[in-house]
Parts: structure tokens; C-alpha cells; sequence
């Protein structure tokens, strides 16, 4: 079982949002690994993957660049206009908003784990989305921010 995903750390490239995490500990360094997500959500060959490199680092920036580099031979096509653009991080829970047909939508990842736990909720705007989410968040844990990625 995993700490948590550094949602703060993650990376959109090609499509795919990289998301590292420490998979072990060894003499008291952390070594790390990623999971992906896609923005063609279960139907992305690679949604949800675990580490499709099998390579790891002692570094969040070296595993992020190990995911890139896969993900770069694989030859996907950037993603136009990247999905993961309006990405947010809060209780340490990843808030991905998105729009279509002027209406907002969103994605929500808690921190262990990558089940999309959204509520089915249609919004007109962007800070209106983020505003309901964090008073959900803000009853279960009080006093946090959200940082924009």
C-alpha cells in the first residue's frame, strides 16, 4: 500500500497525466516509481498503469523523466488541448476540471488510490466546480488551500 500519489508532482505529457509515488524505502532513500492516467479515461491503453517503464528512481524529477521517455517511444500524440491542464491538488486529492459544451465537469482522485470518485454534478463555471468540491472536501478535513499545478 502506497503513502500516497504526490499529485503535486505530476506531469501531462502525450495525452497521459505521470503521477509518482515512493514505491519502498532502502537504507532510508526514497525510491519512486509512477502510475498514468489517460485522457481517453478506460479506454487508453495505458489508464491506470503501474510503472509500464519498469524502470525507477531515487528522484520525484528522474521517474517523472523516465515516464516521459516511455511515453515519448510509445509515439502517442500530444493531446490537443491537454485534458490534465486544470489540474488541482487538495487534501492531498486530485481535482481534474475539464469543459465541454460550456459546461463544467469534473475528475476527483483521493490520495491513495486511482477511482475516480466524482459525483455526477454538471457546473457553469470553473471556480463554481472548485468551490463545491473543496466544502465536500473541507467537511472531512478542516483547514487546507488549493495549489494550482
Amino acid at each position: 500500500m502506497i503513502d500516497r500519489f504526490l499529485y503535486e508532482h505530476s506531469v501531462s505529457h502525450q495525452g497521459h497525466l505521470i503521477i509518482p509515488y515512493v514505491q519502498s524505502k532502502m537504507a532510508g532513500q526514497s525510491i519512486y516509481t509512477y502510475r498514468l492516467l489517460s485522457e481517453q479515461g478506460r479506454y487508453g491503453t495505458l489508464h491506470k498503469f503501474i510503472n509500464p517503464s519498469r524502470l525507477y528512481s531515487d528522484s520525484v524529477e528522474g521517474i517523472v523523466a523516465i515516464a516521459k521517455e516511455h511515453l515519448s517511444r510509445r509515439a502517442s500524440l500530444p493531446s490537443q488541448p491537454d485534458f490534465f491542464k486544470d489540474r488541482y491538488t487538495y487534501q492531498n486529492h486530485l481535482i481534474i476540471v475539464y469543459k465541454q459544451a460550456e459546461k463544467y465537469f469534473y475528475d476527483h482522485y483521493p490520495p491513495t488510490e486511482l477511482n475516480n470518485i466524482a459525483a455526477p454534478k454538471i457546473f457553469r463555471s470553473e471556480p463554481e466546480c472548485l468551490r463545491w468540491i473543496k466544502q465536500g472536501l473541507d467537511r472531512n478535513y478542516p483547514k487546507s488551500a488549493i495549489v494550482d499545478q
